[in-house]
């Protein structure tokens, strides 16, 4: 895993196809995050979790995971990279159901979340409301 800040203060980290190491992603998640209340940190951390995890479960490399934080109102965005172009599901789930929770998740958390074909590929983006700490 490679992560950056680029010129535009968004944060970029390239994911690595053969190690999916989700703790390493979140503490990165957080680092870049100073500042975010802890209650909206957490909700944050499980969308990343969920829209990682399903990249590792169904998609194509290269892939890469984005984060911007704007001020006014505060607002985290992240946004998951892939060279699939198969769009997710937000697939019903029962009580029985053992996976498939990941976009109802999402659905959730973010108050608005999407999918854009690229011209490889697509992004699955979500925005998560996030006061900041005084």
């Amino acid at each position: 895993m490679n992560g950056r800040t680029s010129s535009d203060a968004a944060h970029v980290l390239e994911l690595d196809r053969d190690a999916t190491d989700l703790g390493r992603i979140r503490r990165w998640t957080e680092a870049a995050l100073p500042g975010v209340h802890q209650d909206e940190l957490v909700d944050v951390l499980l969308v990343v979790t969920e829209l990682v995890s399903n990249v590792y479960d169904h998609a194509r490399f290269p892939a890469r995971l984005r984060l911007r934080k704007s001020a006014e109102p505060c607002t985290v965005t992240i946004a998951v990279e892939d060279a699939s172009p198969s769009k997710p599901v937000l697939q019903p789930v029962s009580p029985d159901s053992v996976r498939s929770r990941g976009l109802v998740i999402v659905n959730q958390l973010a108050k608005q979340w999407g999918v854009v074909q690229r011209r490889v590929g697509k992004s699955v983006w979500a925005l998560v409301p996030c006061p900041l700490t005084s």
